[in-house]
């Protein structure tokens, strides 16, 4: 989702992710289209494979992300009526071809539905491959309090933009803030089933709400804008929590981000030092008035 971490000696959540989609996407796979031939032609090999599935071919990340998008945005959807959504519904309107890696692209959707969009997939009952959509009702504490009185999916875009930035330097180009985006199958010109217009979201109204900072940047062509973080941003939150709730998203521990987690540790131990400090003395402004000081007739 956002800047890799360094390596701690163990693989990152994002490195097993990748090799697992390998592993599905390579499985027992050698052609890159689809064929319907009974064999490979010429192989001395004459083993049979039992109930040997017709080949597909390899799938890319960008394949599988963008396969991952599309059951995401099938499941809002169907949650509109409120019927259970049936698993059969998910692999013939949308599925297809992946049905060997499923269950991946189903925990995936879900991951992005909870991060994303602030909404649970629960199973209706054990086995019984029919699904709902429900609300989280206990928020992780990251974007509690930037949570206010805007709703859980809104509160989650505003959380992955707030990220993107943190991660980057503190400032982003527009142009890789929507290149991320789209991979979650939010685009600037089309109108999405939970943001609305999401172009607007971001660039106005959060700008108005002084979440972000959006500026045009100097002698760019084609002209570009980029990200900040807005004064109230600031107040309502901190890079350290903005930092876990990266971490959480992507399964791993704020500290695999050295160089974020220590900007994020200085400005809690910044804050923590300003709150013991106290507020500064009033300013004692009698001699101001009229010359008069202490005990003054």
């Amino acid at each position: 989702m956002l800047p890799k971490p360094r390596s701690r000696g163990r693989p990152s959540a994002q490195a097993e992710r990748e090799r697992e989609w390998g592993r599905a996407a390579r499985g027992g796979v050698s052609e890159e289209a689809p064929s319907t031939s009974r064999g490979l032609g010429g192989s001395p090999q004459r083993a049979r494979r039992p109930e040997a599935a017709p080949a597909v071919g390899p799938r890319s990340q960008k394949q599988l992300e963008l396969k991952v998008a599309e059951l995401v945005q099938f499941l809002l959807i169907k949650d509109q009526k409120k019927i259970p959504i049936k698993r059969t519904d998910m692999l013939k309107h949308v599925v297809g071809d992946y049905k060997d890696i499923f269950p991946d692209l189903l925990r995936l959707a879900a991951e992005r539905l909870q991060y994303v969009f602030g909404y649970k997939l629960v199973e209706l009952e054990p086995k019984s491959n029919s699904y709902i959509l429900i609300n989280s009702l206990e928020p992780v504490e990251e974007d509690a309090e930037l949570r206010g009185d805007q709703g859980t999916p809104v509160t989650g875009l505003l959380l992955i933009v707030l990220g993107l930035i943190f991660m980057k330097g503190n400032t982003i180009k527009e142009t890789e803030v929507w290149d991320f985006l789209r991979r979650l199958g939010v685009f600037p010109t089309k109108k999405h089933l939970v943001f609305g217009d999401p172009k607007k979201l971001i660039t106005e109204d959060f700008v108005r709400q002084r979440y972000l900072e959006y500026r045009r940047i100097p002698h760019t062509d084609p002209v570009d804008y980029e990200f900040q973080w807005g004064p109230r941003t600031n107040l309502e939150t901190s890079k350290m929590k903005v930092l876990k709730f990266v971490a959480k998203v992507h399964k791993q521990d704020p500290k695999d981000w050295p160089a974020q987690y220590c900007e994020a540790l200085a400005e809690e131990e910044d804050r923590a030092g300003r709150q013991t400090a106290g507020p500064a003395p009033a300013l004692d402004v009698s001699d101001a008035k009229g010359g008069r000081g202490k005990g003054a007739g």
